[in-house]
């Protein structure tokens, strides 16, 4: 019942805001507006999820989880987040004198790209320690 009462709101959340901007009146106001009305979905959102999902008490069984299993879904959790952040750094760095470079030398092309799947392939990485990691789960 809580999960079908959190869709709903939290399709209210992204459709309130898109109707109040594109069929309220249209002033300079509108942005704020929906911007005002869509921060207001979010936290309430979260409150009520927060109030009602995670003050359940839980029960889990000792036997089926390890003591070191939260540990491990952290550390791939911080290494998938890190990695990502990561390459989104370098991706952008690199793409970006890539593209000054190609506008100046067509030919710098092939070399510019290698640099720019360099960067990308630290989410690989990244991605492969997570499931060494939670292989051991």
């Amino acid at each position: 019942m809580i999960v079908q009462i959190l869709a709903i709101l939290l399709v209210l959340s992204i459709i309130l805001p898109f109707g109040l901007y594109f069929l309220g009146e249209k002033s300079s106001g509108r942005f704020k507006n929906a911007l005002i009305l869509n921060i207001a979905a979010f936290f309430g959102i979260m409150i009520f999820a927060t109030v009602f999902i995670f003050s359940q008490p839980v029960r889990a069984n000792p036997a089926a989880v390890s003591s070191d299993a939260g540990m491990a879904f952290l550390a791939a959790a911080l290494v998938t987040g890190l990695c990502t952040i990561g390459t989104g750094i370098a991706t952008g760095q690199a793409a970006s004198a890539a593209l000054g470079a190609i506008s100046e030398n067509e030919k710098l092309m092939g070399k510019a790209l290698i640099f720019v799947a360099l960067a990308e392939g630290i989410a690989i990485y990244g991605l492969l320690i997570s499931f060494t990691i939670l292989g051991r789960v």
